[in-house]
């Protein structure tokens, strides 16, 4: 098993709300009922929620009509320096701003920020052949809390300010990876990656839960490959730093808790934190 990327920087502040993070992949961006499911997840119980999203698929197709097109390798994009402006257009303008119209629409009291503001998100590059990617990201949640505790639920760009940057240079991340920081530095008591398909897959049924060593089994066996093995990774760092629980689920599971593939530690702490209500805070994080 690698390590995720993912760094967080945690602070010890006591807190009677249930904080969850919802990772926002792709399909589940223009699902007509994403608004309605988030308005209703934030306006839970003592809840409050915090929503990452990405938006790939949009920026390959401004690099198009820009007349650039688009570097992958193994399946992974390319950030040349000049493609960064485009990433930003798509990411922090188009795909964020348009998911906050759409929840402001809905009655959700929605802000949009970037991992760049505030020092939210900051990375750093540990591979040149991927360009403006970052890696070990690090969360600096202070902005998150204020705007949490004013009632607001943020919504994440997935970009950072490179670290070992002078000028604090931006940098692309793998939304899997701001989504797990964030968790982290929050001390979440969720977090959920909303998937396009029901949760992790064997044999075409949904797998309900995972520790560890099954994860270990189905990466070791091929039957979890590419971004679903990216996001057991991200899971497993982000419980070991103190995150209660990680799902891996299709949109339903935003207010379903019982819906997709429920992961902890051990098969102990999976049932234990399986039978928790989302909406039971922590005294402390």
């Amino acid at each position: 098993m690698t390590a995720s990327s993912a760094i967080a920087t945690r602070t010890n502040v006591p807190r009677t709300h249930t904080i969850r993070v919802i990772k926002l992949g792709g399909r589940a961006q223009s699902a007509p009922e994403l608004s309605q499911l988030l308005r209703d997840a934030a306006a839970a119980a003592n809840t409050q929620l915090v929503v990452v999203h990405g938006g790939g698929d949009e920026v390959t197709a401004l690099q198009r009509a820009m007349g650039v097109e688009p570097v992958f390798v193994h399946g992974r994009r390319v950030t040349r320096p000049e493609d960064l402006d485009a990433v930003r257009m798509v990411l922090s303008g188009t795909v964020n701003k348009r998911l906050v119209s759409q929840g402001l629409t809905a009655g959700l009291r929605a802000v949009g920020i970037s991992g760049e503001d505030a020092q939210l998100l900051t990375a750093r590059v540990t591979d040149p052949t991927y360009g403006r990617v970052g890696r070990e990201v690090r969360a600096d949640t202070a902005l998150l809390r204020d705007l949490l505790a004013a009632g607001w639920t943020p919504f994440i760009s997935p970009l950072a300010r490179d670290r070992e940057s002078a000028e604090g240079a931006g940098l692309n991340v793998n939304g899997d990876d701001a989504a797990a920081a964030i968790a982290e530095a929050l001390g979440a008591d969720e977090l959920c990656f909303v998937s396009d398909v029901p949760g992790v897959m064997e044999e075409g049924r949904t797998i309900p839960s995972l520790d560890h060593a099954a994860i270990d089994d189905l990466i070791a066996r091929g039957v979890a490959q590419g971004g679903m093995r990216a996001k057991l990774e991200a899971a497993l760092v982000t419980l070991h730093a103190g995150v209660n629980r990680v799902r891996i689920a299709p949109i339903a599971g935003i207010t379903d808790p019982a819906t997709g593939t429920t992961i902890a530690l051990s098969d102990a702490a999976r049932v234990a934190t399986a039978s928790a209500p989302l909406d039971s805070a922590r005294s402390s994080v």
